[in-house]
């Protein structure tokens, strides 16, 4: 099993060259073996010939034999690991059922985020050493913060630098026990702001994470006003800077709150039951006008099913996906009866009969029960 762990790294002012550059020669990789890559299926397209398809082997072997002399400084697996990426985003552009399904695009300078990948990097003595290439003779381990175990053997390790600030992805093959076997089931019904289950509810927007919002609601105002001047886009000032640097902090503590949040509510899941039930939302369908999708961004709908997903499957539960159009929150769970129509609750509730939108009343038994606490009953009658 492969257990990642993201880790903090704290490079001195050599390593923070060579990530820096390795990062570059990264998008640079990509960038020339995607228009190769066009190239050769477009050539193949025109001229009706299957042997000129573009294949990972024939992109890396042109790349490699046109390398130019700086290259040779870098890191060969750089190379060979982004065109490897790169072949796997052409093969799931012919799945259409892959999410974000398109053809791949080319890397920008802009990004906030840069990164890249090595197969060659090792943990020595509490430090990430990086493969050095030939010719290079200043070169450092770098001290990194937050793995909790460093055992099991180290795989393809994703260096990236966001905001000025370098992280690690550290993947480690490793044995994990199987949690001992329990009878209890459970099920989630997923809301907005706070996730409903067999013993109450989990709140994923405390007040701390509100006002979190309003204080980076704030420093987008400010940053927006910063920025023009005059009526033209003006260059960073010390104080765009500062400003920008305060609104990027937010957004980490956020995102560790949130983080924080479904990680305790998952590894509680998997430790306290042995089937799980969860709805498969569609959640770009679900998104409306983009004062309504904040709510469900911020909720991390996807985020917790692929951390449950990966918990089920280390510990040995079962988890059951109901259908996208399961209707776990129309039916009746005393009667099964499902409302259609005008009968049916929406956000605003049930306007014919002026039912509240928290609030779930069978027109057919009479069955009263709050709107979610009756969604997690249908979900969990999938387990039986």
């Amino acid at each position: 099993m492969i257990r990642v762990q993201k880790v903090r790294l704290y490079p001195n002012q050599t390593m923070k060259k060579v990530i820096d550059d390795l990062c570059d020669y990264r998008r640079y990789c990509w960038n020339r073996g995607l228009a190769l890559w066009n190239d050769m299926y477009d050539s193949s397209l025109v001229l009706d010939d299957k042997k000129l398809k573009p294949s990972k082997r024939k992109v890396r072997d042109e790349l490699v034999a046109n390398k130019e002399d700086w290259q040779y400084q870098l890191s060969a697996r750089c190379l060979q690991l982004a065109i490897s990426d790169l072949g796997k985003a052409w093969s799931n552009f012919f799945n259409k059922a892959m999410p974000d399904w398109g053809k791949p695009k080319f890397k920008s300078k802009k990004a906030p985020r840069q990164g890249f990948k090595t197969d060659r990097a090792k943990v020595i003595n509490g430090k990430l050493r990086l493969d050095k290439p030939r010719g290079i003779k200043t070169w450092y381990d770098i001290k990194f913060k937050g793995a909790k175990s460093l055992e099991g053997d180290l795989k393809v390790v994703s260096i990236y630098r966001e905001n000025g600030k370098y992280w690690a992805s550290l993947p480690f093959e490793v044995e994990i026990a199987e949690k001992d076997k329990i009878s209890n089931k459970t099920a989630v019904d997923i809301n907005v702001g706070h996730f409903n289950y067999t013993e109450g509810k989990v709140n994923t927007l405390p007040n701390h994470l509100k006002n979190l919002y309003k204080r980076i609601k704030h420093y987008q105002r400010q940053l927006a006003r910063k920025r023009v001047v005059n009526g033209r886009k003006a260059t960073q000032s010390h104080n765009y800077v500062k400003t920008r640097a305060k609104l990027q902090r937010d957004y980490r503590k956020v995102a560790n709150i949130q983080h924080d949040i479904i990680h305790k509510f998952t590894t509680k899941l998997v430790s306290d039951y042995d089937k799980i039930a969860i709805e498969d939302l569609d959640v770009k369908k679900m998104l409306m006008t983009h004062v309504a999708s904040k709510g469900l961004q911020r909720s991390l709908f996807g985020y917790f099913r692929q951390v449950l997903t990966y918990k089920a499957e280390w510990y040995g539960r079962y988890l059951k996906l109901a259908d996208k159009y399961y209707p776990s929150t129309q039916r009746c769970s005393n009667c099964d009866h499902i409302k259609t129509g005008e009968d049916k609750i929406g956000l605003d509730g049930n306007q014919k009969y002026k039912t509240k939108h928290n609030e779930y009343i069978c027109y057919v038994c009479g069955f009263k029960m709050d709107r979610d606490e009756n969604a997690v009953k249908n979900l969990l009658a999938l387990l039986d």
